[in-house]
């Protein structure tokens, strides 16, 4: 992927030891810690393989959605008009607000302001706002506002921080930093992975939500049909499926395509992404919402197909999961991507708060499938508050649910589809498809839905 500027079953003791352990880890960088060094890839251009794209930057306070539309020509949102288009509201009287449960969310180089950000950014809209424990994984580098590599991946990282914590204001949130910046290949996925799997292995987390992700063809041995770079790298999502901790990815921006090798040009034909094409990750693609400013709905949701395209399609290296069978006519013998998606369009982005660069402190609107990941990891933190448990890996019960009623799920099915760079998508039609995957949620059904589904970790 890219970066265009245009995530009560433990025991008391475990959870005690999960608070130790990232109590500790929050306070120094991990030099003990090495990493195996990422697989060369010839001609990588070092841009962050990063989903997201910002339009409007550094304004001084959120206009509201009529607003946007008179100034820019663009719908955008803020997290009360998520609270009520996701029917989040009803879950809140219920006490259901993420309490006791953590959102671990991953970004190279992480943001120096996050914690005062997102206190701005609650401020702003009367949330509640929460300590982000920051884990410095390695040795990273002292932040750099005039280096495009860092502040890139810091607004990643405000965008991240601020939607889960819009979805799930009660929730912990855990923020990894990685020193390593991760493209295309490899590169920088080693670092990602290895901290991963040390804050399941030490019982941190209950979510982790990854906003990256590069293009499976760009990966060593690919062309040779050599898929071990990938696979190799899959003992994190592993470990988390043993310990019944969700895993989620962005689906992309480059709808049926994505970019190549150099980070900048496109392939001519359809591809996919890893670790969104992991039958181990829940995918989470995009969709365009239309509201009001109070946020409710003035038609239906839409597939995200603006400044980007929600990503999807077969993966060339996982085959068809056993959760997927009741969909094979869509995705034949292969992997398909998304399985459920949020809010992503940049004509209908999020207000998001950021001063990392003191030449653009202010607020942005931003969009892409990174947005849509940290969103539904606040989904699946309310859900395992509610369920009294960590749900786990859901795609078995995502695609069970796709055939209940009442389920929470919500159809997207306008017809409309995810081409992009001339690369031909496919559309949003009744039930599944890999423009949005199952639809989106109504939050209030499906978190009690998905929480009696789930089994008990």
């Amino acid at each position: 992927m890219h970066i265009a500027r245009t995530g009560r079953g433990v025991a008391a003791s475990t959870a005690a030891t999960a608070a130790l352990a990232v109590a500790a880890l929050a306070t120094a960088p991990l030099a003990g810690v090495t990493t195996a060094a990422p697989a060369a890839v010839p001609h990588t251009k070092a841009v962050p393989a990063v989903v997201g794209h910002t339009l409007i930057h550094g304004v001084a306070s959120p206009l509201t959605s009529e607003q946007c539309q008179a100034k820019w020509h663009i719908a955008c949102y803020n997290p009360l008009q998520y609270r009520t288009a996701y029917n989040l509201n009803p879950l809140y009287k219920k006490g259901v607000t993420g309490k006791g449960r953590t959102i671990v969310i991953v970004d190279s180089f992480g943001s120096p302001t996050v914690q005062h950000d997102l206190d701005v950014y609650s401020k702003q809209f009367g949330l509640p706002s929460t300590k982000v424990k920051v884990v410095k994984w390695g040795k990273v580098p002292p932040f750099d506002p005039k280096n495009s590599d860092m502040t890139g991946w810091a607004g990643e990282t405000s965008l991240d921080v601020e939607m889960a914590h819009a979805v799930a204001p009660d929730a912990k949130i855990v923020l990894v930093e990685t020193a390593v910046s991760e493209t295309e290949g490899t590169t920088g996925l080693p670092e990602m992975m290895n901290a991963e799997k040390y804050l399941i292995d030490h019982g941190v987390g209950d979510v982790i939500s990854q906003s990256f992700g590069a293009t499976e063809n760009t990966f060593p041995g690919f062309d040779k049909g050599d898929f071990s770079s990938i696979k190799n790298l899959r003992y994190a999502f592993q470990d988390a499926n043993r310990k019944h901790v969700t895993v989620l990815a962005s689906s992309g921006d480059g709808g049926a395509t994505d970019l190549m090798a150099d980070g900048k040009t496109y392939y001519k034909k359809p591809v996919n992404s890893w670790p969104s094409s992991d039958p181990l990750v829940t995918s989470i693609g995009g969709t365009q919402l239309h509201l009001n400013d109070k946020g409710q709905r003035v038609k239906p949701d839409s597939v995200y197909n603006d400044y980007g395209a929600g990503g999807g399609g077969q993966s060339h290296v996982f085959p068809r999961p056993a959760f997927q069978s009741g969909v094979k006519n869509v995705v034949g013998t292969r992997r398909g991507t998304p399985d459920v998606s949020m809010a992503a369009a940049v004509n209908g982005g999020a207000w998001v708060y950021s001063s990392f660069d003191p030449t653009a402190t202010g607020w942005d609107v931003s969009g892409g499938t990174s947005e849509a990941s940290p969103l539904f990891s606040g989904i699946i933190a309310l859900a395992d508050q509610a369920a009294g448990h960590r749900v786990g890996n859901i795609n078995g019960a995502l695609y069970s649910l796709l055939k209940q009623k009442n389920s929470g799920i919500v159809d997207v099915n306008d017809g409309t589809d995810n081409s992009y760079e001339g690369v031909t998508g496919y559309k949003a039609v009744n039930g599944y498809d890999m423009a949005t995957g199952v639809g989106t949620v109504d939050a209030l059904r499906f978190v009690q839905a998905l929480a009696r589904t789930s089994r008990r970790g």
